[in-house]
């Protein structure tokens, strides 16, 4: 969970008040989802004294500064909902003299951008301090390391408009990054490929952009280089100092509402500190989610022009029978509104109609409830649950009546566990070992070795390895792993497993099945037909089960020596003669039978 430092002078000053004591200081954190990590030290002057502070909700990022989790506790505590009168929206449009210009060549790279100027105030130490955390936190954990949002600062007074956001050859353009001169690199400049190769930031990053054969770059009128993100900024424009007075914040990212929350998260926690905030227009040279309406018509700005920040959050609507179905109590529309106005949330009583989320259709009839219109920094309304859940937060958590259960249950395991260790017993009574295995893998050994075609595998979306990249249809690629490397030991070899696997199916709402699967290996001199045929015959005989067996078209077994296992009408399983292809693709060279059965389908 994110953790965020803050100054505790800052911090109570935002607020409005202070808590000496731990314990009520604890419990007031409770509104924003989040602990006390570390108390500050006392015997530090006010100034210098630091609270550690953990999130535990990561659908709230705009709680992971110092200026937005204070926001959250000031409210909370009777403070005013700060107006934002700077955003746009649809069907209306802030004038600004500030302008980027978007070209078509990065859409296929880093296609979306979001920035606002900041003005009227000088940077202090701890402001710039909390700007970098802000920074990191969003970029990190809310961009996923950068991939789909980052963010830069920029000295305004240095930069010559308007800015072009563009895509070049890595090797075409050069400039001195960050920190460069401290890292021994004197005012030496650097190729965009030569940062990604040389500069810590660019070494850290460069998974992002390395393989691509154009990279994204910010410059301005006169060609001076603002960043290139999401790697570094420039050691000219991009270097901001204590004592500066107006910044222009940017974020890139490749995913248009997360760039776009960011940034109004950023210049709501700006505003709040005292910054004026003056908007930016995005000139794009490109069609994108929100310079268009989801009926075809222009949302804001002209042309492909949107200015942000912009709020483009949708409101939501939860029944009032909702509220006390998920609460356990009846709230009226009115102590509800009062409740989400706690949470920062602007709210009406209405009779209207839920909407599934998920698919978008009206899931209960017309009632009485409440329509919720998220704050400018929160897009975490996805249901109506999520307004329930803000109603019960904004009340008050103690306010609710403690109630014991009542319906009292006994735990116990499932049908399929019983009858797994069940059939781990009758392996291992046949003399096989049982072994564990991880459930993700990589191509090579659960598709390209087995000779498979890959057609029903799962794919990671997001793998932080390849070796963990597919999530494993089947038991046998993970048995024929553990004999590739015990060729030194004694034969015959008899293994088993009894775990999950997941693939491909239509026919299930989500597009996949998890089955529990059994599967036996065993590699010897007498390792045939014969041999797996008995084996099965005595697995079947212990768990009282009848089968029949007809010949089985599987690439993973040679043709003719694999059976197909048929369990009242349908095949459940297959077993025989692993193929010479399989063995020789994981450097086997002694006769293997091997089989694998659905249990789920014996049940």
């Amino acid at each position: 969970m994110p953790k965020i430092e803050v100054n505790e002078e800052v911090f109570y000053t935002l607020v409005g008040r202070r808590w000496d004591n731990r314990d009520s200081f604890e419990e007031a954190l409770t509104c924003a989802k989040a602990e006390l990590d570390e108390d500050s030290d006392k015997s530090l002057s006010p100034a210098e004294r630091t609270l550690k502070i953990e999130l535990n909700d990561t659908n709230r990022p705009d709680l992971w500064a110092t200026a937005g989790c204070g926001r959250q506790l000031r409210i909370y505590n009777g403070g005013k909902r700060p107006d934002y009168p700077f955003f746009s929206a649809p069907g209306k449009v802030q004038k600004t003299k500030y302008k980027v210009l978007v070209e078509p060549s990065v859409k296929g790279v880093r296609p979306f951008l979001a920035g606002f100027v900041a003005s009227g105030k000088a940077i202090s130490d701890a402001s710039l301090r909390d700007m970098i955390q802000t920074q990191e936190k969003l970029a990190w954990n809310f961009g996923r390391k950068r991939r789909t949002v980052s963010m830069g600062l920029y000295r305004t007074a240095a930069i010559t408009w308007p800015i072009t956001y563009k895509a070049v050859d890595p090797d075409s353009v050069s400039f001195v990054p960050l920190q460069w001169e401290l890292l021994g690199g004197a005012k030496h400049p650097l190729t965009l490929r030569e940062i990604l190769k040389q500069h810590p930031k660019g070494k850290e990053y460069a998974f992002i952009q390395e393989h691509e054969p154009l990279h994204p770059l910010l410059v301005d009128a006169k060609g001076g280089v603002l960043s290139y993100p999401p790697i570094i900024n420039s050691a000219d424009i991009g270097a901001v100092q204590v004592g500066d007075t107006d910044l222009f914040v940017e974020l890139t990212g490749t995913d248009q509402p997360s760039v776009t929350l960011a940034a109004s998260i950023v210049a709501c926690d700006l505003a709040d500190q005292g910054f004026t905030i003056e908007p930016v227009e995005v000139e794009y040279g490109y069609d994108t989610p929100f310079t268009k309406g989801s009926n075809g018509t222009q949302a804001a700005g002209t042309g492909k022009s949107i200015t942000t920040p912009y709020y483009f959050q949708e409101p939501v609507f939860c029944t009032l029978a909702r509220v006390e179905k998920f609460l356990g109590e009846k709230i009226g529309g009115d102590d509800c509104v009062k409740a989400l106005a706690r949470m920062g949330v602007r709210a009406e009583k209405a009779l209207d109609v839920e909407k599934d989320a998920s698919t978008g259709g009206d899931i209960v009839m017309a009632a009485a409830g409440i329509r919720a219109w998220p704050p400018e920094y929160r897009n975490d309304y996805l249901h109506a649950a999520d307004v329930a859940e803000d109603v019960m937060i904004g009340r008050g958590l103690n306010t609710f009546k403690p109630a014991r259960p009542s319906a009292f249950t006994m735990g116990r395991l499932t049908p399929i566990t019983f009858f797994s260790r069940r059939v781990k017993e009758i392996f291992v009574g046949m003399g096989y070992q049982e072994m564990i295995y991880n459930y993700l893998g990589s191509r090579k050994d659960f598709v390209d070795n087995m000779r498979g075609d890959g057609s029903r595998i799962i794919r990671v979306a997001n793998p932080m390895t390849e070796n963990y990249e597919y999530v494993r249809d089947g038991v046998l690629a993970s048995l024929l792993m553990s004999e590739s490397v015990s060729g030194h030991a004694v034969y015959p070899h008899r293994i088993f497993e009894v775990g999950k696997v997941a693939y491909r199916n239509e026919a299930e709402n989500y597009g996949t099945s998890t089955r529990q699967y059994a599967g036996f290996l065993h590699a010897g001199q007498d390792a045939n037909f014969n041999t797996a045929s008995g084996q099965l015959q005595t697995l079947f005989y212990y768990i009282a089960r009848e089968y029949e067996v007809e010949e089985a078209q599987d690439s993973r077994f040679i043709p003719g020596r694999a059976a197909a296992i048929i369990y009242k009408g349908a095949s459940i399983g297959v077993f025989g003669e692993l193929h010479p292809e399989v063995l020789e693709n994981w450097g086997i060279t002694t006769p293997c039978i091997a089989g694998e059965i659905d249990l789920d389908a014996l049940l």
